[in-house]
Order: C-alpha cells, then structure tokens, then sequence
C-alpha cells in the first residue's frame, strides 16, 4: 500500500530540489524561525511537540522550532503523528493500516506493529480517513530532511472525534505502547491554533485586529498545554470557542506524555498567518515542546 502526497506543490514545494530548500529556509528564518540549521544532539527527555501544518510559507519556520528541538533530542526510530481530519472522511479515529508514504523527497514506511498495538477500542484501522488529509503529510518532509539516510517510521493518526474521552483513550493507548516498546518513540501533535476573520466567519471585537484577537484565545490554550493539562485544554477551546483545529490531538500526546513522567511544557515560538501576509483573516501557530 502506496500513500501518495494529496498536499505536496500546494503547502509545500512538489519536487525534491525545491523542498529541501524550501525546509533549509524555514530552519534558517531568523525572524520566524530558529535562524540555523538543525544539528543531531543527544539531550533526552522530550516526550512529544506540538507543530503546525499549514502551508510552509505561513507556518514552516514557526514548525522548524519543533523540528530543532527533536533533533537536539537525538532524533527517534519511530514517529506517532496525530493530526485532525478536515475532509470529513473515515472513520473518527483512523490509525494508517500499513505500506508507505510517499513525499518528494522519497518513501516512508509505516510501523505495523505499533499500528497493531494501538488498533481496537476508538482506534479504527482506516486508510479513507488519511487519502486527502494535510495534516498529518506536512510534518513527513521535515522529519526526511532531518533523518537524511537514517531510516525512520511512523504511525499517522486522524482524529476526527476531539472530545476529552476521546483523547483520553487514544492518549492512553499511545503512552502504553511507548512504555512497552524498547524503540525510541516521538509523539508529533499536528494543530493550529485559531481560525480568525472572514474567512472563517470568526470576527474579533470592534476595533481589535484579527491577529490581536487571535493571540489572545490562543494564550489560554498554550496556558493548559504549557501545564500538560489536557482536560483544561479541551475545557478552554469548547468555553471560550477558541477555533484550534487539532485540540484533541494536542490532548491526547498531553495524556501519554504525563504518562511517560512529563511535567513541563515549553512555547517554542508563536507566530500567525498575519506576520507573512496581512488580510482580514488570520491563523495562530505555536511550536510547543513537552518535557
């Protein structure tokens, strides 16, 4: 089984040459981005980040922080990616079943065996869910370009479903397995923050611009992720309508992180839609490590 990029020459370049250059540009960004090339460190501790996926002109270099910090970490065998879904397609929570994915700079496998262990209970084996969905796929070329020859695998997850039983259970499932596996395991949570102006039919209040408005709701999410509260985190987005795509996502590495022993969580770097184009519409993305 085959999965062939939906998203690659739309949120990232489509050909090899010009999406390593594209990934370099976002690492050495220095106002956005970490302003330097990542280099292979061997610090331990980092349980999971939490990275955005939008197009790479808007939230690359805000996701190479992430990136750095997986690297200065020694990098791991084996990446669980949990993102939303946005088509609307499979299953309400759908673990990729087996095969590859492909992206332009190559093929990635999927590690069955973890899949097996997280399927059943919510998790449903499911490829519909992944056919069309960004979400997940953005994050693939950065952890290529990091890895370089050094073989890596992944697990992509799709939650479509995003209350707290839900993240619960998925996050309970995942902090079990990396307990168990004697592989080095990196949860990767995909989400932006939030979705504000007419574009999203989100208006902020008189006189306030849509990213002022936006950094505001976006403050009290990063408060509970910074705690790994993942109850108050989903608590925030539904009480104060913050438009974060991927909350549940975040919740559920937040469960399997305090699971793993994690205590702290770190912003990275926030930054918005607004910073590269300013409209009338605006997207918040932050790059959170959990230690």
């Amino acid at each position: 089984m085959l999965r062939l990029p939906a998203v690659a020459g739309q949120f990232y370049a489509g050909t090899r040459k010009a999406l390593l250059k594209e990934i370099e540009k976002c690492f050495l960004d220095s106002s956005r981005g970490p302003g330097a090339l990542p280099e292979i460190g061997g610090k331990k501790g980092l349980k999971g980040v939490v990275v955005p996926h939008a197009g790479y002109m808007f939230s690359g270099a805000i996701a190479a922080h992430s990136y750095m910090e997986i690297a200065k970490n020694g990098l791991a065998d084996v990446y669980i990616i949990i993102g939303p879904n946005h088509t609307g397609m499979g299953s309400g929570v759908s673990v990729y079943p087996s095969g590859k994915w492909r992206t332009p700079l190559g093929d990635v496998e999927i590690d069955t065996e973890i899949v097996k262990k997280l399927s059943g209970g919510i998790i449903d084996v499911d490829e519909s869910a992944h056919m069309y969905e960004h979400s997940v796929e953005v994050q693939i070329p950065f952890l290529q370009y990091m890895h370089g020859e050094r073989k890596f695998s992944i697990v992509p997850i799709c939650m479509a479903m995003q209350d707290y039983e839900t993240s619960k259970e998925v996050g309970d499932a995942i902090g079990d397995v990396i307990k168990e596996s004697e592989e080095r395991i990196m949860m990767i949570a995909s989400s932006d923050f939030s979705h504000v102006g007419f574009h999203y039919f989100e208006h902020p209040p008189s006189g306030k611009r849509v990213d002022e408005y936006a950094k505001e709701q976006d403050e009290k999410a990063i408060e509970a992720i910074l705690k790994i509260d993942p109850k108050l985190l989903i608590g925030r987005v539904e009480r104060h309508h913050i438009s974060m795509c991927g909350y549940g996502c975040v919740a559920s590495m937040l469960v399997a992180a305090k699971k793993l022993g994690a205590d702290r969580g770190i912003l990275l770097k926030y930054g918005n839609s607004y910073e590269v184009i300013p409209s009338d519409s605006c997207v918040g993305y932050g790059a959170i490590a959990v230690y």
